[in-house]
């Protein structure tokens, strides 16, 4: 558990100065010592112009239909239809954008002077662009963000964060649309002086359940950021704030070996040797080896190891680690330290993922923190599964570090100040120093997905409510679609007419009648009826009673014994495994199509 007082800024008058960035500017010297990432891994960024930005976003948003004209997984129809007013006003203004811009390009514009001769000098009297100053000890002055609280505050003795359930069966954006209706958000529009100590969000305890993203199958998630895409614009929009998008040039990764890898290609070798894996195999190593040795180490990742022996244990890790051989009793804790931060570096693309990075910069320009983590919580939605499950893994060693803030003095200001830049920093070609900047002030983003890593991982109601509504959208359009389409709809009408006779059962008995089958019990099936108090714990315990009295004669399972969960596996959602305090009869009612399975996670 983080301490309130982790919560807490630095005291003394803390202000975003140059000695309170101290570990920061060090790690950043450090990152510059150990030598630029491989050239083949450096990115060339070129602009984009309006047109090529829209279409990028419509093709995000599973919106490409609308542009190209052609079939895609989720029909485009289907997804507009269940879009909120303020999402669908957003939508149709990109596509205005992209149909405007279109037609500019369509016209034939006269030459420039600057287009032909581009390297002209600048007009007299007008100075040239120097970039940045920069002080003599080779630091960028530092811009204070909204949420820093100003000289003198956040210095008093009591430090009590705010504890706040965050609600979200409401979308962000029709939240925030409807407080500025009410308020005139003032929020929005100027900067606010926090205290300085991190209110805590918690999830609230709706009957549906909380939905974890695990908890989802990989095409409802696909889905999800879909919606989450479209909800983060909107939001955004709504605060005044403009995301920006960068086209990029990638050379080509690795394709073997460890460092400068993308993370899809080493799971997919590590999945030959672990199936199942959903980290990379040499980062857990390396997390599990801090965790180890480190974790009550005094300036464990502030303290660089050798830079000869990190490369020398860099070059070890290439050679042997999927052979088996490489000795990690060598491996003191600041080089594994060390190769954990250079292994984050220097991926081919950012853990962040280099389209959603200046998404992640730009939630340092909300007001508030309850904003901020609602931009975050959409953002982690948008991450691919390799980089979240990633980033979670790195975000739960980073708080088990903090955790031990009195044995390694590394408090949660410490922590996110060292690891800020090896996630903020871009590693392209065209880098500016201002970049180095914009990370300081990431310092803070890195702090609040420390501390509420757990709400953020929660998948909101909101876009479960509203990915049930695009299955069944989808499935009404498919249906009405193609003859053969409508000859399995005809189908349906009679299954649903030999249905007659359940749900005159059912009239009998009551609401709620359903048949949860398990195949690797010794009984497969048990038909329950649900009242209005009946758990997803309560059916799983049934379950394992049942399964413990015949254990041993006539159980399925074998071998090491799994722990089993409840599934919703179809109707309008795909498969969710349900949190135990899940109350059954108002899902039922929610999806009373679906199948009730009990069954192990996939591993």
């Amino acid at each position: 558990m983080i301490s309130q007082e982790a919560l807490c800024l630095p005291r003394d008058g803390f202000a975003i100065s140059q000695d309170s960035m101290e570990d920061y500017w060090s790690e950043v010297r450090n990152i510059t010592e150990s030598g630029p990432v491989c050239q083949e891994l450096l990115l060339e960024e070129h602009s984009m112009d309006e047109a090529e930005l829209e279409e990028a976003w419509l093709q995000e948003a599973g919106l490409s239909t609308l542009v190209s004209g052609a079939s895609g997984d989720t029909p485009a129809e289907a997804l507009l239809s269940t879009l909120t007013r303020s999402q669908a006003a957003l939508v149709q203004k990109r596509l205005n954008s992209y149909t405007q811009t279109l037609r500019r390009h369509n016209r034939q514009s006269a030459r420039h002077v600057r287009d032909i001769f581009p390297g002209s000098d600048p007009a007299p009297g007008q100075p040239a662009d120097s970039g940045p100053q920069i002080s003599p000890g080779g630091q960028l002055p530092v811009k204070v963000p909204p949420w820093a609280p100003a000289r003198g505050e956040g210095s008093g003795s009591g430090c009590e964060p705010v504890r706040e359930t965050l609600q979200f069966e409401v979308p962000y954006s029709e939240g925030l649309a409807a407080y500025r209706r009410e308020h005139d958000c003032p929020d929005c529009h100027k900067t606010r002086r926090d205290d300085g100590a991190l209110p805590v969000f918690l999830p609230p305890t709706p009957k549906l359940g909380l939905t974890r993203v695990q908890d989802l199958s990989s095409e409802d998630m696909k889905k999800i950021s879909y919606i989450a895409l479209i909800e983060l614009t909107t939001f955004f929009d709504t605060l005044g704030i403009e995301l920006k998008r960068n086209r990029l040039t990638r050379n080509k990764a690795r394709e073997s070996g460890i460092f400068g890898v993308s993370l899809a290609t080493l799971l997919e070798n590590d999945q030959k040797k672990l199936p199942g894996s959903k980290v990379p195999l040499v980062f857990k190593k390396l997390l599990s080896k801090l965790e180890q040795t480190g974790l009550q180490t005094e300036g464990i990742l502030r303290v660089p190891g050798s830079a000869s022996r990190v490369k020398h244990l860099r070059q070890e890790l290439e050679a042997k680690f999927y052979e088996d051989q490489f000795d990690w009793e060598q491996v003191r804790h600041n080089d594994a330290a060390g190769l954990l931060k250079m292994f984050i570096r220097e991926l081919p693309s950012p853990l962040l993922t280099q389209q959603h990075l200046p998404a992640f910069l730009a939630v340092q320009n909300i007001a508030t923190y309850r904003n901020q983590i609602q931009a975050l919580h959409l953002l982690i939605m948008l991450l691919p599964e390799a980089n979240r499950d990633t980033l979670k893994a790195l975000l739960e060693f980073l708080r088990k570090v903090v955790a031990h803030e009195e044995e390694n003095r590394m408090s949660l200001w410490n922590v996110s100040m060292i690891v800020a830049p090896n996630l903020f920093i871009s590693r392209s070609k065209n880098a500016k120093l201002e970049e180095m900047q914009g990370a300081a002030g990431a310092a803070h983003l890195v702090r609040l997905l420390i501390t509420s890593q757990d709400f953020l991982w929660t998948v909101p109601c909101f876009l479960i409510s509203h990915l049930r509504k695009l299955n069944e959208a989808s499935v009404g359009k498919k249906m009405l679609g193609s003859e053969k389409s409508k000859r399995k709809l005809l189908r349906r009408w009679h299954i649903d007419r030999n249905k007659g006779e359940k749900t005159e059962l059912v009239g009998l008995l009551g609401e709620g009648l359903i048949r949860v089958h398990a195949p690797l019990h010794a009984k497969v099936s048990m038909a329950l009826l649900l009242d209005g108090e009946t758990k997803a714990k309560d059916v799983m315990a049934r379950f394992d009673c049942e399964n413990g009295s015949v254990s041993g004669r006539g159980s399925r399972s074998c071998g090491k014994r799994h722990r089993q969960y409840l599934f919703e596996v179809g109707g309008n959602l795909g498969e969710r495994c349900l949190d135990p305090d899940t109350y059954l009869l108002d899902l039922y009612r929610v999806n009373p199509n679906c199948e009730w399975i009990f069954k192990p996670r996939n591993s």
